[in-house]
């Protein structure tokens, strides 16, 4: 890969606060209180942490239910499991731990309500691999009960899609809407601390122009944590997985479109460098002598007979934004991902504010008549 920095134009602002569909009014805020950062307190550790404080009185009198398994390694489905098990007292201890945990994500939500860029929000939306659990939905809809019933006017949902699906789909609404035009499906890469998955997204625009039916055809998983890779090593491996779906697109008789959209953590500059945040990545990616999608344009340069071009954007971002489609009904909305931090950011639509109040009111008025 080239050593020196190449600035890409591409066909549109990489980490841009004005997408197609959205504003973005912030991302990958890191907010703290006097016992360090907030996103601590509400990620999937954090979880572990206070699952395991629970069990301890127990294991002193020899009585933990899960024996001598630690915390950290009992699986999702195990814990899911227990909560409708005959063993009440292993459920008790799952149940207690989610309550605390909705404590807890109450709090930072709470905080992050305060903030000036989260003022006025409407809804949140809760993915991240937490969400894709019993008991991250128990804990979603108990810290939404928490916050409704100290009279903050908001709502807490889990994200529709699946979390992994999510990321790969919110890239779409990177691309600008003449995209879909002449193309069915676009390449997306979902890059994290521990996995980097690759996809062909369909965006079945022909049955919803908001992308509402977009769906993941094809992907691809790479535990890279295991191989420890050299930066430059993993991005060889991410363009050969690229190359691969590109096959196989044209295989399955897709129109693959130009582009290439990237979810990736910590702060995106303009230019695709990325200024902070991708620290548990392999290799260096803050260098300023890196850039992602100048990397990707050089590996593949092109896609059918058009240039490639690559957007690149904060990973709770584009988690969020598949959730586009589905928040229409409000103005302001935010997206927080559980996983091994707890991933951030607020949105606007880029809709007439009147027309939005003449919705909301007309759904009212439609409600009334029907009570």
């Amino acid at each position: 890969m080239a050593e020196d920095v190449i600035s890409t134009t591409g066909i549109a602002g990489h980490g841009a606060s004005r997408l197609p569909s959205v504003d973005v009014d912030s991302f990958n805020i890191e907010l703290k209180d006097e016992d360090g950062f907030l996103g601590d307190r509400a990620s999937r550790s954090a979880f572990r942490r206070i699952l395991d404080g629970w069990r301890k009185p127990l294991r002193r009198n020899g009585e933990d239910p899960f024996g001598d398994e630690p915390s950290e390694e009992i699986g999702k489905k195990t814990l899911d499991a227990v909560l409708v098990g005959d063993d009440v007292e292993a459920s008790a201890v799952v149940h207690s731990a989610i309550e605390d945990f909705a404590q807890e994500l109450a709090y930072v939500t709470r905080r992050f309500l305060k903030t000036k860029a989260w003022t006025n929000t409407e809804r949140i939306v809760v993915g991240g691999g937490f969400r894709e659990s019993r008991m991250g939905e128990l804990a979603i809809a108990r810290t939404d009960i928490i916050l409704k019933a100290e009279d903050f006017k908001i709502d807490l949902v889990p994200i529709r899609f699946h979390p992994d699906d999510a990321g790969l789909i919110g890239t779409l609404h990177l691309a600008p809407s003449w995209i879909f035009e002449a193309h069915d499906s676009i390449l997306a890469v979902d890059i994290g601390g521990t996995n980097i998955r690759c996809g062909v997204v369909a965006t079945n625009w022909k049955k919803a122009k908001d992308l509402s039916k977009a769906a993941v055809w094809q992907s691809q998983l790479w535990r890279h944590a295991d191989d420890e890779p050299t930066r430059e090593g993993a991005v060889k491996r991410l363009v050969k997985m690229l190359k691969g779906l590109i096959g196989e697109a044209e295989a399955g008789g897709l129109k693959l479109a130009p582009f290439i959209g990237v979810s990736c953590p910590g702060v995106i500059n303009e230019d695709g460098s990325i200024e902070k945040g991708a620290q548990n990545l392999p290799g260096n990616w803050e260098s300023s002598k890196f850039n992602l999608p100048a990397s990707l344009i050089e590996g593949i340069p092109e896609i059918g007979d058009h240039d490639t071009a690559v957007v690149m954007h904060n990973d709770g971002v584009a988690q969020g934004l598949a959730e586009a489609p589905f928040m229409q009904d409000v103005e302001r909305w935010g997206v927080l991902t559980i996983g091994t931090g707890l991933g951030n950011a607020r949105f606007t639509n880029r809709r007439n504010g009147k027309e939005m109040k003449r919705e909301k009111s007309d759904r009212k008025t439609k409600k009334g008549e029907r009570g």
